[in-house]
C-alpha cells in the first residue's frame, strides 16, 4: 500500500493560531484543547527560550511588566502569567497533549536556540504531522543540517518576495493578512511556481468568513485561524441541519455573540437563543428570567434598561477569558446571521411577538428564522400577525399528531427521542420538517439522534455530534 503524503492534503489543514485564541488565552493548554474539540488539525505554537533554558509556548518577547522572556527564569514567567489567567506552558507539555489528542504541531520558532530542542521533543513524542517554521530563515538552515524529517517553513512578511525569502523551505507561509484583499494574491501562477519548486503554501491567520470562503478551496497545506472551526467547518455537510442550543455554549458563554459566532463559523445552520424584553422596550438574548446565573447582575432582566444590561458582565462566570462580554441584542444576532449566512431558532421568553417579528422583517430574514415559546398565546398572536412566519410546535404538547399540525400550521414539529420516529413520515407529508431535541452529549444519545435521521437536530453538543457522524 502506498503511504499517504500528509503534506498534500485533500483539503487545507485547520491550523489553530496559538490554539483557539478566540475562546481561551493564546498558547495555553486550554486553548489547544479547545482547538482540537472544534475541529483543528494542527496547533500553531509560538516557541521561546527562558533564561534558564526552558522551552516554552509564548508569543511576545516581553512580559506585560516589561521583562524580556529570554532574561527571565521560567518559574517567574509562570507565576506572572498565571496571575494574569494565561499560564505559560512548557513546550514538552504542549507536545505531550498533542500526542494524546492526535493533533499536529505547526511550530513558530521565535528563538533560534529553540530549534533543535523543538525538533527533538516532537520526535520523542512520536508526532508525525508537524511543520517547523520561523521568520528567521536561519531556523530552516539549522533543521536542514539536522536532517529534520518534518517540512521546514519560512514565514514570509508582507512586502517580501516569497520565493527568494523562503528559498530552500518546504512550506511558504504567507503572512499577508494585513492586505485589503489578500485572497487576490493566491493566483494559479503562484501555486504552479511553488509546486514546480517542490514547495507548498500555508496561509496567514484568517477570521473573516467571506475571505475564508475565497481561500479554503485553494490548494494550500493549511490555513491559520483564531477560529479554527471556520477553516473546514465541522458542522457543514452533515446529513441533517443542526440547531446549536444557546449557541456553542460549551465553548463560549451561552446566549452571547462569541457562542453564536462559534456555531455559525463551524458551519452549523442554526443558533437557538432566548428573547427577553428590557425595561425600555428593547429585545436582548438571555435565557433566565433573572440575571444571577450568567451575569454579575441581580433581579429580573425585564426590570433593567438596555444600557443597564449592557454594563453587566455576561462572560466571566464562564471563563476569565470572556470577562466583559455583554448581553447581546436581537439586532446584533441578526447582523451575525447576515455575516455568516446563518439561521436562528428564536424562543420568545418575555419578548412579545410583534416587535421581534418586526426586527426580523427589518433585517430581511423572515425565511431564515423560526419561532417557538412556552407561552402558547404568544405563538397564536404571531400566527395571526404573520401568517408566513416559521413556527415550531412540540409534539409533546398535543394529544395527537393531527392536533399538532392543525393548531398553528407549524413549519417544524419537534420530537424528543422517547417519542420515537413513527410520526416523521406524516409530518413530512404535511409539508413540515422534523426536529429532534436532545440535550445530552453521551455517545449513545448522539447515536440515537443520528439514527433517527431528522431534518434538524436541536442539540447542546453540536461538535460532539458532528464528530460522531464522521466517525
Amino acid at each position: 500500500m502506498t503511504a499517504i503524503d500528509w503534506t498534500r492534503p485533500a483539503r487545507p489543514y485547520s491550523i489553530a493560531h496559538r490554539g483557539a485564541a478566540a475562546y481561551a488565552p493564546d498558547n495555553t493548554i486550554e486553548a489547544f484543547r479547545i482547538a482540537s474539540r472544534i475541529g483543528a488539525d494542527m496547533w500553531e505554537v509560538d516557541i521561546r527560550v527562558t533564561s534558564d533554558g526552558e522551552i516554552i509556548a509564548f508569543h511576545d518577547k516581553i512580559l506585560s511588566d516589561g521583562r524580556k522572556i529570554i532574561d527571565t527564569p521560567f518559574a517567574e514567567i509562570l507565576a506572572h502569567t498565571t496571575a494574569e489567567h494565561r499560564p505559560c506552558p512548557l513546550l514538552r507539555d504542549v507536545v505531550a497533549e498533542a500526542a494524546k489528542l492526535g493533533a499536529g504541531i505547526y511550530a513558530d520558532i521565535k528563538d533560534t536556540d529553540a530549534t533543535l530542542p523543538t525538533l527533538h521533543m516532537l520526535q520523542e513524542h512520536g508526532i508525525t504531522r508537524a511543520i517547523l517554521g520561523a521568520f528567521n530563515p536561519k531556523a530552516a538552515q539549522i533543521l536542514a543540517e539536522a536532517d529534520s524529517p518534518y517540512p521546514r517553513s519560512v514565514l514570509v512578511p508582507l512586502g517580501a518576495e516569497p520565493f527568494s525569502y523562503a528559498d530552500g523551505a518546504d512550506v511558504i507561509h504567507l503572512c499577508w493578512e494585513r492586505m485589503e484583499r489578500p485572497q487576490d494574491t493566491l493566483t494559479d501562477e503562484l501555486f504552479e511556481r511553488a509546486f514546480a519548486n517542490g514547495q507548498t503554501i500555508a496561509i496567514w491567520h484568517e477570521e473573516d468568513p467571506l475571505r475564508m470562503a475565497a481561500i479554503r478551496n485553494r490548494p494550500v497545506i493549511g490555513i491559520c485561524s483564531d477560529l479554527p472551526e471556520l477553516v473546514n467547518q465541522p458542522g457543514h455537510g452533515l446529513p441533517f441541519e443542526t440547531a446549536c442550543h444557546r449557541g456553542a455554549n460549551k465553548i463560549a458563554p451561552e446566549n452571547t455573540l462569541p457562542a453564536f459566532e462559534c456555531a455559525l463559523a463551524a458551519g452549523f445552520e442554526y443558533v437557538e437563543c432566548d428573547l427577553q424584553l428590557t425595561a425600555d422596550g428593547e429585545i436582548v438574548l438571555h435565557h433566565d428570567q433573572t440575571l444571577e446565573r450568567t451575569t454579575n447582575g441581580r433581579g429580573p432582566i425585564t426590570a433593567l434598561t438596555l444600557s443597564e444590561l449592557r454594563a453587566l458582565d455576561a462572560g466571566h462566570w464562564f471563563s476569565p477569558h470572556f470577562a466583559g462580554t455583554q448581553i447581546p441584542t436581537l439586532t446584533e444576532l441578526l447582523d451575525l446571521l447576515h455575516r455568516y449566512d446563518g439561521r436562528a431558532y428564536l424562543e420568545l421568553k418575555s419578548a412579545p411577538p410583534a416587535p421581534a417579528w418586526q426586527k426580523v422583517c427589518d433585517a430581511g430574514l423572515q425565511d431564515r428564522v423560526f419561532f417557538w415559546s412556552f407561552n402558547h398565546a404568544a405563538l397564536k398572536e404571531l400566527r395571526v400577525l404573520a401568517p408566513k412566519a416559521n413556527i415550531m410546535a412540540r409534539r409533546q404538547d398535543y394529544a395527537t399528531l393531527q392536533d399538532t399540525l392543525d393548531d398553528l400550521a407549524p413549519q417544524i414539529v419537534e420530537f424528543t427521542l422517547p417519542e420515537g420516529t413513527e410520526d416523521f413520515a406524516a409530518v413530512r407529508d404535511a409539508g413540515a420538517c422534523v426536529m429532534i431535541a436532545a440535550m445530552a452529549g453521551d455517545r449513545a444519545t448522539l447515536a440515537q439522534v443520528i439514527a433517527a435521521a431528522p431534518d434538524i437536530a436541536n442539540v447542546d453538543h453540536p461538535f460532539d455530534l458532528a464528530r460522531q457522524v464522521r466517525g
